[in-house]
């Protein structure tokens, strides 16, 4: 079981025609700019990739347009997440199936899940994701509460193809609990990757990265301070601007997406966002 190292975009989808359809076109683009970024690969579909708010036929589509694309060596992560079991057992299974190197999923939303409902929920995706690494994404703010620490471990002992975590939850205080032995854990928040790598997280898997590459492959390779001070002021920029739009602007700017449509509700750029995105 080849597990996932280093630094993974949480990649943006690509879309067009205000949001309403995939850009099929843009998204080996994409793939040839997070390579030559030097990452070493990405997470479809996630939190950045407004996973959530797409279809599952969309959420098909757009893993195997990624995997189409994919050079050697490069690494492709699905995010098979969903709101009820039967949706993500289908799209790990779907990912399993197209040829993707580890399957991700965080705890469905909106329900306050407990313990056995948590378990038999991830072990589903995990059986439906064998052989490939299959990871808890683990993320209070989009999940609205968090995974208890022992429906991790109980999946440890239960599932063989459990490779680890991604963990976007802050402070770091918040992410200490899912250092387990055995288990390879990947941070979510930037600010937190330098920190979380000096106490053995083996990446990060960042929304920061599918638009400023270069600056989180030198973080996690580099682990300098100077690296951290770059990915701190990128975020604290980022607080007064819609995340998703900003990404995508960026990634237009520097030639790489053919628009910047995101999928409703999430909200495009206002003029003033633009003025103050050029100004910054």
């Amino acid at each position: 079981m080849a597990k996932l190292r280093g630094a993974i975009a949480a990649a943006v989808t690509p879309l067009r025609d205000r949001g309403s359809s995939l850009d099929t076109e843009s998204v080996a683009p994409l793939v040839r700019f997070l390579v030559d970024g030097g990452l070493d690969g990405v997470l479809v579909c996630g939190t950045t990739g407004e996973g959530v708010l797409l279809s599952v036929e969309e959420r098909r589509r757009a893993a195997e347009l990624f995997l189409a694309a994919r050079p050697e060596g490069f690494r492709i992560a699905v995010h098979a997440g969903a709101q009820n079991t039967a949706d993500t057992v289908e799209l790990a299974a779907h990912a399993r199936d197209h040829g993707a190197d580890a399957v991700a999923v965080i705890a469905p939303p909106y329900f306050p899940l407990d313990d056995d409902e948590l378990f038999e929920h991830f072990r589903a995706a995990a059986h439906a994701s064998d052989p490939m690494p299959f990871y808890v994404y683990e993320f209070v703010g989009r999940s609205g509460y968090a995974i208890p620490v022992t429906v991790i471990e109980r999946l440890r002992d239960a599932v063989g193809n459990l490779a680890g975590l991604k963990v976007s939850d802050t402070p770091f205080d918040a992410v200490k609990p899912y250092l387990l032995e055995g288990l390879d854990v990947f941070i979510g928040s930037e600010p937190v990757v330098l920190e979380g790598l000096e106490a053995g997280a083996v990446g990060a898997v960042s929304g920061l990265a599918t638009a400023w590459p270069e600056v989180v492959a030198q973080l996690v390779r580099d682990r300098s301070e100077a690296s951290h001070a770059r990915v701190v002021a990128l975020r604290d920029a980022l607080t007064k601007l819609p995340f998703h739009a900003t990404l995508k602007q960026v990634l237009v700017d520097r030639g790489v997406l053919a628009c910047a449509d995101i999928r409703p509700p999430l909200r495009g750029l206002t003029e003033e966002d633009r003025r103050r995105l050029a100004a910054w």
